[in-house]
């Protein structure tokens, strides 16, 4: 896993860093079918090229690099992972 989506963006979904994502690796997209249901959006460990895109892109600041990941959102890391792992 590259990035992570953290807290910030529950509730947020803006989307801004699908619209930057040159692989499509950002999920659920706006139109997917569960999108409204998700707290929040989640990358693809398998499919992220690590481009960093998508960190500068996020509005609320809730992108970082796996490594980065302020120590009070690591749970994120693997809420990632298990929204990928349960697909």
């Amino acid at each position: 896993m590259t990035y992570v989506i953290t807290q910030p963006c529950v509730g947020v979904k803006d989307a801004s860093c699908v619209d930057v994502c040159p692989v499509d690796c950002i999920h659920p997209a706006q139109g997917e079918s569960d999108f409204e249901s998700a707290e929040l959006l989640y990358i693809n460990p398998e499919e992220c090229i690590d481009c960093g895109a998508c960190e500068p892109a996020c509005p609320v600041s809730a992108i970082f690099e796996e490594s980065a990941v302020p120590a009070q959102w690591k749970e994120y890391i693997k809420i990632n992972a298990d929204y990928y792992a349960e697909k």
